[in-house]
């Protein structure tokens, strides 16, 4: 296919946007600017900038919010869609579709929520800080995926897609805690207009409405408006929204097959032009061929692709910019000596790893289920450690949990140290595991 001159200076940045590891790569460069920031002379003008008032109003409706809570709770609401197809995706046709593939990271995730909470409880028991039990609970898929690219030789793929598939029900399990624990007092009038709005868009759905337009403007303008003005937090609206979202297509494979097959022999058959234009009746064919394609699509994948690129290099890095800055002070060790930050590691250092663990260990070897494919102990152990990098989601449980800023800091210092113990403990154990049976250098 010939270049254009803007292809090929767009080249570079495509090749780079379409790397399996570059959203980890970008997130971790948010996570250094916002890190650098807060501990530089631009420290006030740094927290200032997110507490711009950013005001909608239309007559006497308003919505008058912070830049941080518009990023928190609008393009994050993004975010939660993204999961939400992620899931519904996954319970179709991939690693949730059965029983059989989902017991093992369904249990495996389950008790990587369970032991972080009660060892932060435990930490944190009859303190104002309690509440934060949920921080430690989360797993952080995209800088965990980019880890996991540094020792990919050392893991086999049946692993990886465990890691996914827990990493998915993590995402599950933290979107039940946050809208039954860290929603704030409920509007029902508000939840019931969404609920109702909700109900639309799933009667859509069955009806064969795919028009994404209709889904679009009324998850946004109707479901997560309603949501956020009812009390429930409003990305969860984010991940409803998703799972009323068609997957199905309107053509099956082999009838699309045959189609294309036939369009193309018509298409070539056609006498072309001199010069760059098609002819009328090769123009026509490429628009068959087009509307074809589009049937052949299902429009929650179409929407996934097509909002994985703004979700990874600009909501996700957006909310660590916003949200990952704090000053660390030359008493670093005193400052973390508290409940909330040791509650914290401990949770996601130690929690996530015995959790993973020992469930799985348990459903293995009361032969519930089996280990996947070339995949050994000291996989697992990797694994479980790789997944105490909680960092996205437990930031941002964290500004749900706390209005204290000084609690909000300490679980901030917790979830940096937390995540940096976890890569390197799990990046370690990896890297000095042999290549298991079956798995080749490839």
């Amino acid at each position: 296919m010939q270049k254009d001159l803007l292809d090929k200076t767009l080249s570079p940045i495509n090749r780079f946007m379409h790397y399996e590891h570059a959203g980890g790569i970008v997130l971790f460069l948010a996570v250094i600017a916002a890190l650098i920031l807060a501990n530089s002379p631009l420290e006030h003008a740094y927290n200032e900038f997110w507490e711009t008032p950013l005001d909608i109003r239309f007559a006497d409706f308003h919505l008058d919010y912070t830049l941080h809570e518009w990023i928190n709770d609008g393009l994050m609401a993004m975010f939660f869609f993204v999961v939400g197809l992620e899931l519904k995706r996954e319970m179709i046709g991939g690693e949730l579709a059965s029983f059989e593939k989902a017991l093992l990271p369904f249990i495996a995730a389950l008790g990587g929520m369970l032991v972080p909470a009660a060892i932060y409880i435990s930490m944190n028991h009859n303190l104002p800080s309690a509440d934060g039990w949920g921080i430690p609970m989360a797993t952080d898929i995209v800088f965990t995926l980019a880890l996991l690219g540094l020792v990919s030789k050392r893991v086999p793929l049946a692993a990886k897609v465990f890691l996914v598939a827990l990493a998915t029900v993590d995402d599950l399990g933290a979107v039940i805690v946050i809208a039954l624990f860290y929603s704030s007092s409920l509007s029902l009038v508000n939840l019931s207009i969404g609920l109702v709005i909700l109900g639309i868009l799933l009667i859509g759905n069955f009806m064969g409405v795919r028009n994404i337009l209709f889904y679009a403007i009324l998850g946004i303008s109707g479901v997560w408006l309603a949501f956020l003005l009812s009390g429930v937090h409003a990305t969860i609206a984010g991940v409803l929204v998703a799972f009323a979202i068609p997957a199905r297509t309107k053509v099956d494979e082999n009838e699309y097959s045959s189609h294309i097959q036939g369009l193309m022999h018509r298409f070539n058959r056609e006498i072309p032009l001199k010069g760059p234009l098609t002819t009328p009746v090769q123009h026509s064919i490429i628009e068959q061929i087009k509307e074809v394609s589009y049937a052949a699509q299902t429009p929650l994948q179409k929407l996934e692709t097509a909002l994985h690129p703004w979700v990874n290099f600009l909501v996700i890095p957006l909310f660590a910019l916003s949200n990952a800055g704090v000053a660390v002070g030359g008493n670093f060790l005193d400052d973390i000596a508290n409940p909330v930050s040791l509650g914290v590691i401990a949770g996601l250092v130690a929690g996530k790893c015995l959790g993973i663990f020992s469930f799985t260990w348990l459903m293995s070897k009361l032969k519930i289920t089996r280990l996947p494919e070339n995949t050994g102990w000291r996989h697992v152990l990797g694994l479980s450690l790789l997944a105490g990098m909680g960092f996205t989601m437990s930031l941002f449980v964290t500004n749900l949990a706390f209005n204290d800023n000084e609690m909000i800091n300490q679980a901030k210092y917790g979830i940096l140290l937390a995540s940096a113990i976890a890569a390197i403990l799990g990046v370690l154990v990896l890297k000095t595991t042999g290549k298991t049976k079956g798995e080749t250098d490839s």
